[in-house]
């Protein structure tokens, strides 16, 4: 696997020289010459967003992400998802879908599977079954009743969602757009508004992902403003809103408007102290330990480690209630926080620790690859090297 400094040498090629990179970047020359040269590893995520923009490229493309699962069936994996979300059954005047319709009882339970699977981090998992999965909730769509058509139409919509979000973790980010704008449209076609609304707190989400900050903010942010709670709002409601709150503050952090971050935390904390538990309501996780992972999430993006890891002692001892994937991430920032601050050996015990709970997430994950890059340029102990080696991780 190539360095991130040799895909930057790479992708600049003779069109750029180190100075002009760095100066259309807006980062400093001496990271991308450490870059290139291999003394540094790793870069903030502001730097590497800032070089994918400058080189035209995505920030998977840039780290070298961007993922395959290869199983030996064509049927299974990226490829295979992309083709089940680009039907062309109506240009060749052949019937919709070659899925057989199931019925919407069958349905619920794939679309909970596929759900359950996300986050418990199974990407590889998801990687067979979503193929199969959204030609046949098509074709239940299209078998539909009248009195069933709404339900399927949101059931389709979960689907498409949830293979937006594992295309995104697999580095498929257009895709992963392409999957989150048809889940948009049908969750639009039923008739729940929170579902409407957290789907576009992913949209959100996928924004963030892709750099584009200060959209992602105000998706977020106009989505929450029309769902603001008023009167005795129920606990799902409540849920929804803090979540957008929540994914609203992420973004601002990322877009290092730290002051907003900290205010939309805030109100994100004052909401999930009137919820006063953590929720799983429409495939999204809100409350107290949410808000407390994010609030770390917060301190990392902009650098204020203390702050960070003083924040990861709040989260309350019901934490396991987040989801698999929420609990790894939570434990890579940490990570990064400890190895920006030169506490080598806890961030090392952080990710072996997210390792241990989630294998299969952490495969597909950049961040505890740049934190194991950080920790190489330091030290080379052998538990070390073994994490940079399962992790593809080389210097």
């Amino acid at each position: 696997m190539q360095s991130i400094g040799e895909r930057i040498r790479q992708l600049r090629g003779k069109a750029l020289t180190q100075r002009q990179l760095a100066d259309t970047a807006g980062v400093s020359i001496d990271i991308v010459r450490k870059l290139e040269q291999g003394a540094r590893l790793t870069a903030s995520s502001g730097t590497l967003t800032r070089l994918a923009r400058a080189l035209d490229v995505s920030v998977p493309e840039l780290l070298g992400t961007r993922m395959a699962v290869p199983s030996g069936d064509p049927n299974t994996g990226v490829v295979a998802i992309r083709r089940a979300l680009s039907p062309v059954d109506d240009l060749l005047d052949t019937p919709a879908d070659d899925g057989q319709a199931a019925t919407l009882a069958e349905a619920r339970r794939t679309v909970d599977y596929a759900w359950g699977t996300y986050w418990d981090g199974r990407y590889d998992e998801l990687s067979g079954l979503l193929p199969t999965a959204l030609p046949q909730l098509r074709a239940t769509l299209h078998a539909a009743g009248p009195d069933e058509r709404v339900e399927a139409a949101e059931l389709l919509a979960r689907a498409y969602w949830v293979t937006g979000c594992t295309l995104v973790h697999l580095g498929q980010t257009d895709p992963a757009w392409q999957a989150i704008r048809l889940a948009h449209e049908h969750a639009e076609q039923g008739g729940d508004e929170l579902l409407a609304a957290t789907v576009r707190g992913s949209i959100s989400w996928q924004l963030l992902v892709q750099g584009r900050y200060d959209e992602s903010h105000r998706v977020a942010a106009r989505t929450a403003e029309g769902l603001e709670p008023r009167g005795d709002a129920s606990l799902s409601h409540l849920s929804a809103y803090g979540s957008l709150i929540i994914t609203a503050a992420t973004a601002s952090g990322r877009d290092l408007r730290t002051g907003e971050a900290r205010h939309l935390v805030g109100q994100a904390r004052d909401v999930a102290a009137r919820m006063g538990t953590d929720r799983h309501d429409y495939e999204t996780y809100f409350g107290p330990s949410q808000v407390v992972m994010q609030t770390v999430d917060v301190g990392v993006v902009t650098e204020d480690y203390t702050a960070a890891l003083d924040a990861a002692r709040e989260m309350p001892r019901n934490g396991a209630a987040l989801p698999l994937a929420s609990r790894c991430r939570h434990l890579a920032d940490q990570a990064m926080a400890h190895a920006r601050l030169g506490h080598r050996q806890k961030a090392l015990d952080s990710l072996l620790a997210a390792e241990t709970m989630g294998p299969d997430w952490i495969r597909h994950q950049t961040l505890p690859r740049r934190i194991v890059g950080d920790l190489l340029e330091r030290d080379r102990q052998s538990r070390l090297r073994g994490l940079a080696q399962r992790l593809g991780v080389s210097g």
